[in-house]
């Protein structure tokens, strides 16, 4: 992945509601709009787009917050097996709409509705988001994790696999590049036993917000 400047959208005409004034569950406010500006600014206040079920366009900033320490990825056995076989070939950027597709093609179900999927190809096509591609020895797209960086900060939404540990492979690399580049918080929004298993963590809304700032100073 090369890394190059992304274009900065026209700002939002919309203003968030204060972080501080979101209750623990973190549901901050809902409606506005998908626009990059808008997308972006929440991100840098440290707020997410989350719809609910009926597809309401609701803005979250938990607290605790869930992140990734990039030192602190926990790969099994088996990951480690799978990505020493080399069964697999990975990319960046190479197909990031299938990598969101993917992610929205769930059984168990997904957020990632047909809004939300054209908000993220755009912020992609604009520089800001960016995908891991995990591709089996056919060629066939088989896993991958997609989200969004700004600065030294990056927020991963979300990863999907159609063979054994391929998303698990896709956010292995992801984590490396990461370090690799520089890059000082993974954010991970919410966590679950998977995650945790992964090595994610769980720190306070103002600790989140205080290694937000710093990831963000550096451009």
């Amino acid at each position: 992945m090369k890394r190059t400047s992304p274009i900065e959208p026209a700002p939002s005409r919309y203003l968030m509601p204060p972080v501080t004034s979101a209750p623990r569950h973190g549901c901050l406010a809902a409606g506005g709009d998908l626009e990059p500006g808008t997308i972006l600014a929440a991100y840098r206040q440290g707020i997410f787009p989350w719809p609910d079920r009926d597809g309401r366009l609701l803005w979250w900033s938990p607290d605790p917050r869930a992140i990734l320490p990039l030192d602190g990825f926990h790969g099994s056995r088996s990951l480690a097996r799978a990505r020493r076989r080399g069964r697999h070939r990975v990319t960046l950027d190479q197909d990031c709409a299938g990598v969101i597709a993917g992610c929205a093609d769930r059984v168990e179900g997904t957020w990632i509705t047909p809004a939300m999927r054209r908000a993220y190809e755009r912020l992609h096509a604009l520089g800001w988001v960016h995908s891991v591609e995990v591709w089996d020895g056919a060629g066939a797209l088989v896993g991958g994790v997609y989200g969004v960086a700004i600065g030294r900060f990056f927020a991963a939404e979300s990863k999907f696999h159609r063979a054994p540990n391929a998303s698990k492979i896709a956010l292995a690399e992801l984590v490396e590049w990461l370090a690799g580049e520089g890059f000082e918080l993974l954010d991970v929004q919410l966590t679950t036993d998977h995650l945790r298993s992964l090595g994610a963590v769980e720190i306070t809304r103002a600790e989140y917000l205080r290694r937000l700032a710093a990831a963000l100073a550096d451009p």
